[in-house]
């Protein structure tokens, strides 16, 4: 035996020890009932699985051809630590373009997909105790970057009252001198909800109050909204901000590459350098056929941003008005991404036909995979119960099939 030095905890000297930093963290739910839903199919059973954040259309032809060209062109060597100038200055036009942003090559950074660009960011801005404020419902692994970086996510509930977005003034309260950060995700991953420019500008108001408070905007899903809302970002509504935003945007949802793995963001030169300094001891250059394959994605024809989005919102209108239908759950239209994220609060106290109590959301997720093998995850995974988020970016068949599902099983609850 021998003591640990940071406890004093005896531990035998073989004994395989976890490291604080994760001791509270564990693998995402959405993988673990993925994964639960994968061996269910492999026992033959039906799943239908709608928790997976990824479009079910393949990448366009043209981004599958540019990666071929890269091949035969040998371009299978180590690229500039945080992206190639080719992709940086494609994706220096799309801001420009899309956006209404000017950042010079040095100011963005290219990563192995949105969400190690995000880690970057805070491994290399956060100190322990330092605070990031979350808008929840918030995508599970925020919190979890924050708790790895050390340091310590706040999250402040969006009111389904207020389209599951973040209140000004609920923003002000949750603000200490410890606030390094607000992660804003707009459409969101899990509730769609989407601000316009009169819903984000009473943010940005609070932010330039508070000089040491950094905005991160998770843009991800800039294509996916609806209903003529415009996508507005706030780099873009409040220039006096730019110099402590980091805009974090990718090609893995508008482009159906979410397996190519290339994420980006613009920000301040300081910020990105001290990213690449991250980056450099973990994964170095993002893969460089991918990095070829987004470059045709971002400079190539665009019409299919416009196409598959129409898909998209049929699809929402569809998942919407059945969910609706069902005595129990309540959903509202989302204005964005490609989920739903329903109350069953009224089906709470409820208990299933061998007598289980439905008395949690996942409760009731589990009950769905049980008893009609519909894999959907549940609203306490994001920070706000009692909802089940459903990625509706699956056939319109297995989403009619599954709303059926979802249907017979509550009839049976008493």
């Amino acid at each position: 035996m021998s003591l640990s030095a940071a406890d004093g905890t005896a531990h035998s000297a073989t004994e395989f020890r976890r490291a604080k930093r994760i001791g509270a963290i564990s693998v995402s739910e959405i993988l673990r009932i993925g994964a639960t839903a994968a061996q269910r199919r492999r026992e033959g059973r039906p799943v239908i699985v709608l928790g997976a954040g990824e479009p079910d259309f393949d990448t366009p032809d043209n981004v599958k051809a540019a990666a071929v060209r890269a091949i035969g062109a040998g371009a299978t060597k180590y690229t500039i630590l945080d992206g190639t100038p080719e992709l940086k200055a494609a994706i220096a036009a799309k801001f420009r373009r899309d956006n209404g942003l000017d950042y010079a090559l040095d100011e963005i950074t290219v990563g192995a997909g949105g969400k190690q660009v995000i880690h970057n960011a805070f491994m290399a801005t956060l100190d322990p105790g330092d605070e990031v404020i979350l808008a929840a419902p918030y995508w599970t692994s925020y919190a979890d970057m924050v708790t790895i970086a050390e340091g310590v996510p706040v999250a402040v509930p969006g009111r389904e009252d207020n389209g599951f977005r973040l209140d000004a003034a609920d923003l002000e309260r949750a603000i200490t001198p410890r606030t390094r950060w607000l992660l804003l995700n707009s459409p969101s991953n899990p509730s769609g909800a989407a601000y316009s420019e009169a819903q984000l500008r009473p943010l940005l108001e609070v932010l330039r109050r508070h000089p040491h408070v950094w905005l991160l905007s998770d843009d991800i899903y800039e294509h996916l909204v609806y209903d003529d809302l415009p996508f507005v970002t706030g780099a873009q509504l409040e220039p006096a901000l730019r110099e402590r935003t980091l805009t974090v945007n990718g090609v893995s949802k508008a482009y159906a590459m979410t397996g190519w793995r290339i994420g980006y963001g613009g920000g301040p030169r300081e910020l990105i350098a001290a990213m690449a300094v991250v980056q450099s001891q973990s994964t170095s250059n993002p893969c460089s056929i991918s990095q070829a394959a987004a470059v045709e994605a971002l400079t190539g024809p665009q019409d299919v941003l416009a196409q598959r989005r129409e898909a998209f919102r049929v699809r929402r209108d569809l998942v919407v008005e059945r969910l609706n239908a069902i005595e129990g759950i309540a959903c509202r239209r989302p204005e964005g991404a490609f989920y739903t994220f329903a109350s069953c609060a009224g089906l709470l106290g409820r208990h299933t036909p061998d007598g289980t109590a439905i008395d949690s959301d996942s409760a009731f997720c589990r009950y769905l995979l049980d008893a009609v093998d519909v894999a959907v995850v549940p609203g306490s995974c994001f920070g706000l119960a009692p909802y089940f988020r459903i990625s509706y970016a699956a056939s319109e068949a297995s989403l009619r099939e599954a709303c059926d599902r979802i249907a017979a099983a509550c009839r049976v609850l008493s």
